[in-house]
């Protein structure tokens, strides 16, 4: 294992992120009435890059105050050809008449600026053209060890917005019936998701070993920062980086990755619990030559 190898963002590095949510919903599906987004011929459970990305985003929003160089770009409201527009307004350029060079000092300022863009790239070329860049981090999809069990419980609202107009006019301040809702959540479901980070693509963006930090700080604290009714009891259970000695990798992603083995202990019909899982080793001599494994939670 290795220290510092991780922080190098000069070379090639793969992981795996490992999470778990006891009685929540991970990632509600809005086309399925928010259940938890789920594999139909499998049913394992599904958590999107997107939603991965937006906890990224929030976490690194609030340990940075939203102040450059770790501004974050794509945030609830914002408004994104307003952001470009300062890339110009710095420059004290005209978007209108924006040269090649011009978009080009653009996209260099937004990159310098907003931590996301860096990180995952973005595409700036709409009416304020501040051009595009691919990001050096890529996320997949999580998805569950085992099937999910996706649960509706209904819930009953006591407080009401407006009297019920059936009511007397002297008896409006009481409310005389509930309503009926639903919540959708899981018992419980332990997620892998996978990463990427090409250093070739950090050239362009100016990621930097700060940056990579920053974001591995990111993947293990977010979950505290995304607490919520809906969500449960989320955690991260694991983040292991697999990093490699060159820009270009020691070895390709998916053997490293099968390294990591996630499988119930034989005594368990159902997993409700983290502690239902075998024990996570990696064994060193396993590793190919030039790849260093660094666990970042214990």
């Amino acid at each position: 294992m290795s220290d510092a190898a991780h922080l190098n963002a000069a070379n090639r590095h793969d992981f795996v992120l490992i999470f778990d949510v006891t009685n929540g919903n991970p990632n509600g599906d809005p086309d399925a009435g928010n259940l938890p987004r789920v594999d139909p011929e499998t049913g394992l459970g599904i958590v999107t890059d997107v939603a991965l990305k937006r906890k990224v985003r929030n976490y690194v929003q609030a340990l940075k105050n939203n102040e450059a160089p770790y501004e974050i770009y794509v945030k609830q409201s914002a408004i994104l050809n307003n952001q470009h527009k300062r890339a110009y307004d710095d420059a004290g350029k005209d978007p209108k008449t924006a040269k090649q060079d011009d978009v080009l000092a653009a996209k260099r300022w937004m990159c310098k600026t907003f931590f996301d863009i860096r990180t995952f790239g973005a595409v700036m070329s709409t009416e304020v053209n501040a051009g595009q860049v691919r990001g050096p981090v890529q996320l997949t999809f999580g998805r569950s060890v085992d099937p999910i069990l996706g649960l509706d419980a209904s819930i009953t609202r006591v407080a009401l917005t407006k009297p019920d107009p059936k009511q007397a006019e002297g008896d409006q301040d009481v409310a005389r019936s509930g309503t009926m809702g639903r919540k959708a959540y899981i018992p419980y479901g332990l997620y892998v998701a996978h990463g990427f980070y090409v250093p070739a693509f950090a050239q362009d963006t100016g990621f930097s070993n700060e940056d990579l930090e920053v974001l591995w700080q990111a993947l293990v604290n977010m979950w505290d920062l995304d607490r919520s009714a809906s969500r449960g009891l989320t955690a991260c259970r694991g983040l292991y980086v697999f990093s490699h000695s060159s820009p270009l990798g020691n070895a390709p992603a998916h053997k490293l990755f099968d390294l990591i083995k996630l499988e119930r202990k034989e005594d368990v019909a159902v997993a409700r619990s983290f502690d239902d899982y075998q024990p996570i080793q990696v064994d060193p001599s396993r590793l190919p030559q030039g790849v260093t494994f660094t666990q970042l939670v214990d």
